[in-house]
């Protein structure tokens, strides 16, 4: 079996991924500094794939833990997730946002370079896009960013493909679009610190009573019904869609690929869906635009399809109905950031 490094696996999109990739027969190493997650997420690892969880703590700004690594275990590839995700919170700490996000990724391929390992999964963004005006995203669009996250990204992809003009590598790069959702179990799912940035984890906070109501920033946008249009991807498709990549680069195939399912929804049908799962009415009202939003944000996955054979699996109200299981798990106990 091939071994994989994980960097960042315990971390939300992680941690599903690396369910995924021990169900595809992969074996895995975890890497994570619990900058963001939890190291209890390791024992639910172990009783969703019934095996004991290949941890290590530390950060992959560590060059001599990963020369270590590198040395102890004869990895066949890495799939790099480390890395600070906030778009906000990007704006006011760009520095440390370029450390990580460039510095890590930098730090970790000298050390796979030196171990002569030429194969990375790299979790990027549709921020790489800017703020498009034509619809749906093909990975030939121009990119461009709109804040310091999303320059750490499209410099982490510029890196990789020149990195691979000059040597062997075996480059994925997948640009995420909106995961959300949770493991069908309630086990592992997202469970964001304070109040949350994006859609779903705040529906999910009022239907727990944690949050009085859903603040829907705008309904004048040129949409159905005036709300922002994005496209949600269930994450335990986004996992399978990272075991595809990884498949294709251990064929030598690289590829930049759209991962989202092309299915745009916009705000009040997220809130509609999550009410018909929870069974009763969640407060929202409507308030001014939020600046930087763009009215639509979606993908074309043909090409994931055509290269990966990728296609996502999970509808609506498969995302809202495992995100309101996890939540509720969590309530009752069983509560920890991931």
């Amino acid at each position: 079996m091939a071994r994989i490094l994980l960097t960042g696996g315990a971390g939300y999109i992680g941690s599903h991924t690396h369910v995924a990739l021990r169900a595809a027969g992969y074996d895995v190493t975890i890497l994570d500094d619990f900058s963001n997650s939890d190291p209890g997420v390791a024992e639910r690892l172990e009783r969703l794939t019934g095996g004991p969880v290949d941890l290590v703590t530390g950060s992959v700004l560590d060059r001599a833990l990963l020369d270590r690594m590198f040395a102890e275990t004869a990895f066949d590839g890495v799939v790099h997730f480390a890395a600070r995700k906030a778009v906000g919170e990007s704006v006011a700490k760009p520095l440390d946002y370029f450390e990580t996000n460039i510095g890590g990724l930098l730090t970790l391929t000298q050390a796979m370079k030196a171990a002569g390992v030429w194969r990375i999964v790299f979790s990027s963004t549709a921020t790489v896009y800017g703020e498009p005006e034509v619809f749906p995203l093909t990975e030939d669009m121009p990119l461009s960013h709109t804040s310091p996250y999303a320059f750490t990204k499209l410099t982490c992809e510029q890196i990789l493909g020149q990195a691979a003009a000059a040597d062997p590598w075996a480059v994925g790069i997948l640009r995420y679009f909106n995961p959300v959702g949770a493991h069908p179990s309630g086990l592992i799912g997202e469970d964001p610190r304070g109040i949350p940035d994006n859609l779903m984890p705040y529906i999910a906070k009022v239907a727990l009573g944690e949050l009085e109501r859903l603040q829907v920033h705008g309904n004048d946008y040129d949409t159905p019904d005036g709300t922002c249009w994005r496209d949600y991807i269930h994450v335990m498709d986004l996992a399978q869609a990272h075991v595809l990549s990884l498949n294709a680069l251990m064929e030598g195939r690289g590829h930049v690929l759209n991962i989202g399912t092309g299915r745009p929804v916009s705000v009040l049908e997220m809130h509609a869906a999550y009410q018909d799962v929870v069974g009763r009415e969640l407060p929202h009202v409507i308030g001014p635009r939020r600046p930087g939003d763009v009215p639509r944000l979606y993908a074309d996955p043909a090409r994931a399809r055509d290269e990966l054979g990728f296609e996502a699996e999970y509808g609506l109200r498969d995302m809202c109905q495992s995100s309101w299981d996890w939540v509720q798990a969590q309530s009752a106990g069983w509560r920890f950031n991931s």
